[in-house]
């Protein structure tokens, strides 16, 4: 299907689209912190800005970061990213409470007694699997003065850092946790913006919610949360939903902005959107395995098709106005960390990467430089068949097909679009 075509004269100022990637390095994925290695960090900033991208999403793994509720470490090391990133010219979208990564669930170690399970059947703690459950961070008051503490000293030593560019509440945080209720998340998401804006003004804030806060009620509302927040973000994959025209459907990813525009009220950056590729030369097919919950089975892009489906992603993000996009993620992990979380039980997790185990650039990482070479800006008026009128009140009381109702309109509108100016 081609996109109707742009009005020229649809952005007053030119707005640059932002093109970033979501970051672990290549040779430590979630064990960064605990076995940091700023020669690395230099390595990998200096491909990631060469390939054209300007923000880099770090996560600040909360284990690693607060190994008892009353110390932050790590400080120095992520003062010295943050250093690394600005001599490359890059900026840091910084995510705190980094509880859900890549599949399993990584506590910190004091917040473990609780009745809260994994949400995906695999507990990390200290870097190793272990059984039980967690307490609440919506709710617990260990957990909340720990937060605090966490904001106040990372926003204080960081606030005037030039590679600052976003701060952030989390990764999907719901897959770590839900809140009690929407008015419990609501709340929790304004008082740590309130906190953040005591200590810095400047920087804009979010919080990394996903497909799932558009298909339920799960504490953490579009609107309610972007609500309180500077800007609004969205986690995507077409590969993970079943009412897709394919495993790599291009419009799913826009839709999902569009519709979270129509719900919060603001422009969109997709934050995290990509998929898995099988190994190099491989076709794409459905992979199977034995989980942390049982029999797996994941749709695997050949590298060659994830590219395409990148390409024709990026264009019709900037056409229905979304602010940015962030693949999803800067490199898959070698062997000799698939014995290890995420990779042991979550093989799918293996290669997400712009570049492979080994170093080498895949298919989509030429094109997210091809795209960045096109110099995108932001489109300020959105076309009429991508904007959509949606009453949260009513849309969250609406029954489990809302999303792929939606979907099924919004391509009706492209279509008939397309053949008008066609």
């Amino acid at each position: 299907m081609v996109l109707p075509a742009a009005d020229p004269s649809a952005a007053s100022t030119e707005t640059p689209f932002v093109l970033g990637v979501n970051y672990w390095p290549r040779r430590k994925a979630m064990y960064w912190w605990s076995q940091f290695d700023a020669a690395e960090v230099e390595e990998e900033f200096a491909l990631i800005a060469s390939l054209g991208l300007s923000i880099v999403r770090i996560f600040l793994l909360w284990d690693d970061f607060q190994p008892t509720p009353d110390t932050v470490e790590h400080l120095d090391d992520l003062r010295r990213v943050a250093d690394i990133a600005a001599a490359h010219q890059l900026k840091l979208d910084v995510t705190f409470f980094t509880g859900h990564m890549s599949g399993p669930n990584w506590s910190p170690r004091w917040l473990l007694g609780g009745d809260i399970p994994a949400r995906f059947g695999q507990l990390v703690s200290e870097g190793k699997v272990i059984s039980g459950a967690y307490r609440n961070p919506y709710t617990d008051p260990v957990a909340l003065a720990a937060e605090r503490l966490l904001l106040t000293t990372v926003v204080t030593a960081l606030r005037d850092h030039p590679a600052i560019w976003l701060w952030n509440l989390g990764n999907e945080p719901d897959l770590f946790a839900h809140p009690p209720s929407d008015t419990v998340g609501r709340d929790w998401v304004r008082a740590m913006v309130a906190l953040i804006r005591s200590i810095d003004p400047v920087h804009r804030i979010t919080c990394g919610l996903h497909g799932d806060s558009l298909f339920t009620n799960n504490g953490l509302r579009i609107d309610q949360v972007f609500g309180e927040t500077d800007i609004a973000v969205m986690h995507s994959y077409p590969m993970y939903t079943s009412f897709t025209r394919q495993p790599l459907d291009p419009d799913y990813v826009p839709f999902t902005c569009a519709l979270t525009a129509a719900l919060s009220g603001k422009p969109v950056l997709m934050e995290e959107f990509g998929g898995c590729t099988a190994a190099a030369g491989k076709p794409s097919h459905m992979m199977e395995w034995e989980g942390a919950q049982g029999p797996r089975t994941q749709f695997m892009a050949s590298e060659e098709d994830l590219a395409t489906f990148i390409r024709q992603s990026l264009p019709r993000l900037v056409e229905i106005g979304t602010t940015g996009a962030m693949i999803w993620c800067f490199a898959d992990y070698p062997p000799e960390l698939w014995d290890r979380p995420p990779c042991s039980a979550f093989w799918h997790e293996r290669s997400f990467g712009l570049v492979r185990g080994d170093g080498s650039l895949k298919p989509h990482a030429e094109a997210m430089r091809d795209f960045a070479e096109s110099k995108p800006t932001v489109r300020h008026n959105v076309p009429d068949w991508a904007q959509m009128t949606v009453n949260p009140e009513v849309y969250y009381l609406e029954g489990p097909d809302r999303v792929e109702k939606r979907y099924r309109e919004y391509l009706d509108r492209l279509a008939r679009a397309t053949v008008v100016l066609d």
